[in-house]
């Protein structure tokens, strides 16, 4: 039989993209959303014709009817995420993403599933990096540290590392992975991450085309590489699993990955250089040393071919 699968939040980006794949596995997938954030589109409409959508806010208690049956796995990915969705009201943002975790906690408790996913972020490390505790990349087992404890921008990792807190104590019930995203791109992103800004832009002719932070760098991950690892991890073997998920491969600063979008787009702007946002950390590269021993990941899509993917998509 095959495997029954839920997903939350999968009208969103990861999700829409992790339900395609689980389908493409045989699975049976239930996803659970609320499109507060994402909006159905042409994509999601094909995608609906093959799941069964069920229309839910998670800031709510499950009603037992809802989600009837067990379910072999849980994917959890439902969260408000963004740098200006934090920054424009960070107490949403906790309230949201503590109580869409502890409520699906509850429903799970009840009906314990075969294993349970919850979609974390690179975020969780970068307090111990800047405090200057650990170098980069950075390793899963690193503290927690909240440098700037009252800036709203602390509102998500505190929101995600209180749920990974949360998810753990359920390890004796069933298992458990955790897996901490870094830098996720590619099509169906929505337009407040700095990929598909730069996208845009480029669109749209923006000239001179503004860069912030030009220096600073990241190892951006293209999405379908980053499912593979969901996958992967959800179906490995512990009882509970920390992992980072991301590309080691292709560390880029922001100046070389605007020159990346200029070729795929076919212009040539003025670049006009400001300071970078505020709390924003200067590198960002993950330590994919649990992931390749549990799974033996690979990425497989480098950067300029995701590039020239993702553009397509915006384009059209």
């Amino acid at each position: 039989m095959a495997d029954r699968i839920l997903v939350t939040g999968g009208g969103g980006f990861v999700g829409y993209h992790l339900a395609q794949r689980l389908l493409s596995d045989g699975a049976e997938v239930v996803i659970l959303d609320d499109f507060s954030r994402s909006r159905p589109d042409r994509d999601f409409d094909r995608l609906r014709k093959h799941v069964q959508v069920v229309e839910h806010d998670l800031r709510l208690a499950i009603p037992a009817a809802l989600l009837p049956g067990d379910f072999d796995g849980v994917y959890h990915l439902a969260a408000v995420v963004g740098v200006q969705r934090t920054i424009d009201n960070p107490v949403n943002v906790l309230r949201t993403n503590v109580l869409s975790t502890l409520n699906l906690l509850d429903w799970c408790l009840a009906s314990p599933p075969g294993m349970l996913f919850f979609s974390s972020t690179s975020e969780v490390a970068d307090g111990a990096v800047t405090a200057g505790l650990t170098e980069l990349p950075a390793p899963e087992q690193v503290p927690y540290v909240a440098t700037e404890p009252w800036s709203p921008r602390t509102s998500y990792s505190l929101s995600k590392v209180t749920g990974e807190l949360l998810v753990t104590q359920c390890a004796k019930d069933f298992p458990v992975r955790i897996g901490r995203y870094h830098n996720v791109y590619g099509p169906r992103m929505g337009n407040s991450h700095v990929i598909p800004q730069f996208l845009r832009r480029a669109l749209d002719g923006v000239d001179p085309f503004p860069i912030y932070g030009a220096n600073q760098t990241r190892a951006f991950c293209y999405v379908d590489d980053a499912v593979s690892a969901t996958v992967a991890v959800a179906r490995s073997a512990p009882a509970k699993v920390v992992a980072n998920i991301g590309n080691d491969t292709q560390e880029i600063t922001a100046r070389d990955l605007a020159a990346h979008i200029f070729t795929v787009a076919g212009v040539q702007p003025r670049v006009e250089i400001f300071g970078p946002p505020p709390g924003s950390p200067d590198r960002r590269l993950p330590d994919l040393t649990t992931l390749r021993t549990l799974t033996g990941y690979q990425p497989r899509v480098n950067l300029a071919e995701g590039l020239r993917m993702t553009y397509e998509w915006y384009a059209q």
